[in-house]
């Protein structure tokens, strides 16, 4: 069995969501951790886990990411953590695979799948054995009850349901 874990200096959990219908606001979460534990040298054993720290979020706006930490949203002092758990990791073809799970937001939680682009692995200049996984997908924010948002004056909403992801992630194996 290959355990591996996160290098967090070269990772990062990012996302996206329209805003106001016309543009999309960026962010990302500053604190996360990730494991995966990988059976044998097939990767599709890898049991993958993914823990978020809410409070971390992070738009380049304190204003906003305050009211993101609210009750409006993450409720962050009743569910200080969003969870994801993988179920089962399918390749593709060539360094692309389709990663299902189950992902936790205020403890609801809903399937996810993601398209994963997983390179390696490969050995860094110290010796150690490392892989690389991009991650994208979308999530739907009404499914797990993240329902705030205002109507514009000209019939649309300000903030868009569909929240895409973009994950990045690098491992090194602990063996």
């Amino acid at each position: 069995m290959a355990n591996w874990v996160l290098d967090k200096t070269h990772s990062g959990i990012g996302f996206s969501v329209r805003h106001m219908m016309i543009s999309n606001v960026r962010g990302h979460f500053n604190e996360f951790d990730a494991t995966v534990a990988v059976e044998s040298d097939d990767i599709t054993t890898a049991s993958i886990s993914v823990e978020i720290d809410p409070t971390s979020i992070d738009t380049r706006n304190q204003q906003r990411d305050d009211h993101l930490r609210s009750g409006d949203f993450f409720h962050v002092g009743e569910y200080p953590k969003i969870h994801f758990q993988s179920s089962q990791l399918r390749h593709v073809d060539g360094e692309q695979y389709t990663l299902d799970g189950q992902l936790t937001i205020l403890g609801v939680t809903k399937p996810l799948t993601l398209n994963c682009e997983i390179t390696g692995p490969a050995k860094d200049p110290w010796g150690n054995e490392r892989i690389g996984v991009i991650a994208t997908g979308s999530v739907d924010r009404k499914d797990f009850g993240l329902t705030y948002n205002a109507v514009l004056e000209t019939g649309g909403v300000l903030i868009g349901d569909t929240v895409k992801l973009n994950i990045e992630m690098e491992f090194v194996n602990q063996g």
